[in-house]
């Protein structure tokens, strides 16, 4: 017996578009011989619709493509995933379409309400198991959460499946794969039935999905392993002992995984909102230089517009290697020097100034310059501007609201600053696009005279430690100091993230490649008294 696995990249709201897809992978898989097609988690309307799923029409017309597709279908099973409503309630669930019918519907049973996620707010729970037969081999379904805990597994195999199909939109973070594997091997442990696992690819908003589809035998050995972030057609064949066997792609390193996310997320965003194009200021630091490596390589040169803005401050070495990436990249590149437009402001604003020493009003001032002239090209040539910040200066506010802030996109916004650098050295190892001088000497935002970065933080490596183990980790600040990271500077660092909550509400949405990102796995007040003492 054969089985597909369709990984394919929904667009969300685009039921008419994503019903084909599923129709055009149906018949390929049934020309290849497969019975059977697993699609992902809800892929009929994209994934997550959030309060989409609120509207009357969106739910009647996503059932309304489910029996025209279900009409279309013939020669093959399919199961696909998709809103459910019954008895005046409504579901996340995954129907089996069968010579032209909705032959069963599962109902997902563990609704993920963390994180990312809030599958309570839209959805209720299911309660059964839903079994088919095809060839004679009895499988069942599961819907992505309801993976990660006993009970449903447990009542499938008790109804008498024999293979565990699972439907997922399971959102890519780094390492997220290797939690997927030992999940599944701990049901496989419970059940002692194989699994196969079907994950969306693409970008929606904030979110990326990684693809990586899998599957392992009774034993929890991987069997077969899809394409990552990338659409794929992963076909299995069941073998002696219900052994689902196909190709095994190769596992992807740190940086390349990180780096395919990033490109996919640029890519999706701008595609599927319909932008022109993208543009971003470009310093000769290393933030914009990968902003710009990335926006190439997932868009293409003639998508891409890069703008050096040059100041009394910017060094020489900093306009060079601007120049020397573009011509590398083959990008369009305009410098406009904000001298004359930084002079205007500070005489304009004289009188106002009179008796106040200079500060770090006059850097902003700069930022905001840069961010006007960014913004105009946006307007008059409708592409997009990507923000360029990352995640350890968000976490800090080390950035200018309306000045490097301003934009549509934040790509790095949850990439910290030493993995920055690590991304830039393996972009490098596809091919030099990156001067290696950018990447070796010392950050700074060249607002001011001999600026560096460290003249008002910890150094990167120190930061990013204290960051990880707070943001990402909840640890408590006694927690991290026992670690061995000083004192000072953790309570500096805690510090600075508490008071720069209003600028993150502001910032552009990003892409997330972590479990917690300055998005929605982020939901800190702005206005509180309470302060982090244990």
């Amino acid at each position: 017996m054969k089985l597909a696995i369709a990984q394919f990249n929904c667009v969300l709201g685009d039921l008419a578009g994503n019903a084909a897809k599923i129709l055009r992978h149906a018949e390929q898989s049934r020309k290849l011989g497969a019975q059977l097609l697993l699609a992902p988690e809800l892929c009929l309307c994209g994934y997550p619709p959030e309060d989409l799923l609120l509207r009357d029409g969106f739910r009647q017309a996503c059932e309304h493509e489910l029996l025209d597709l279900a009409a279309s279908i013939s020669g093959i099973s399919v199961v696909v995933g998709h809103p459910h409503e019954h008895g005046g309630r409504l579901y996340n669930a995954a129907s089996l379409l069968r010579d032209g019918a909705i032959a069963a519907t599962y109902l997902k049973q563990e609704l993920p309400n963390y994180s990312v996620f809030d599958e309570e707010r839209y959805f209720d729970h299911g309660t059964e198991p839903v079994l088919f037969e095809i060839d004679g081999i009895r499988f069942a379904l599961n819907i992505c959460a309801d993976i990660w805990k006993p009970e449903p597994a447990r009542l499938a195999r008790q109804a008498g499946a024999q293979v565990l199909l699972v439907l997922n939109a399971s959102p890519y973070a780094v390492y997220k794969q290797e939690s997927r594997y030992q999940v599944i091997r701990e049901r496989i442990a419970e059940t002692g039935m194989a699994m196969v696992y079907a994950n969306m690819v693409g970008g929606q908003d904030e979110l990326i999905f990684d693809g990586g589809s899998f599957a392992m035998d009774n034993h929890g050995d991987l069997t077969a392993q899809g394409k990552y972030f990338e659409e794929d057609l992963l076909m299995l064949e069941f073998r002696d002992q219900l052994r689902p066997v196909g190709n095994l792609e190769a596992d992807l390193s740190l940086e390349a995984s990180v780096y395919r996310a990033l490109c996919l997320g640029v890519r999706d965003y701008i595609v599927k909102n319909r932008f022109p194009g993208i543009l971003l200021g470009l310093s000769g630091g290393i933030d914009s230089a990968l902003t710009l490596s990335i926006a190439a390589d997932a868009l293409g040169k003639d998508k891409v517009r890069a703008l050096m803005m040059p100041s009394p401050y910017t060094a020489q070495i900093s306009l060079d290697d601007s120049r020397e990436m573009v011509k590398i990249l083959g990008v369009q590149y305009d410098e406009i020097p904000i001298e004359p437009m930084f002079q205007s402001y500070l005489t304009a604003l004289e009188p106002a100034f009179s008796g106040s020493a200079v500060d770090t009003t006059e850097e902003n001032l700069q930022a905001r310059i840069r961010g006007n002239l960014l913004m105009a090209l946006s307007n008059k040539f409708g592409s997009l501007v990507l923000t360029t910040g990352n995640k350890s200066e968000m976490t800090v506010g080390y950035a200018t609201l309306y000045g490097d802030m301003a934009g549509g996109f934040a790509v790095l916004k949850d990439v910290s600053k030493t993995l920055v650098y690590r991304l830039a050295n393996y972009r490098n190892t596809l091919g030099q696009v990156i001067p290696e001088r950018i990447i070796t000497r010392p950050p700074s935002a060249e607002l001011r005279a001999d600026q560096t970065d460290q003249d008002s933080l910890p150094s990167y490596d120190v930061l990013d430690a204290i960051m990880a183990c707070y943001v990402e980790q909840n640890l408590a600040i006694p927690e991290i100091i026992a670690q061995g990271y000083p004192e000072a500077d953790v309570r500096r660092v805690v510090q600075l993230i508490r008071i720069s909550e209003y600028k993150r509400r502001q910032s552009a949405v990003g892409i997330r490649i972590t479990e917690r990102s300055y998005g929605k796995d982020w939901r800190y007040p702005i206005t509180v008294r309470y302060q982090d003492i244990f």
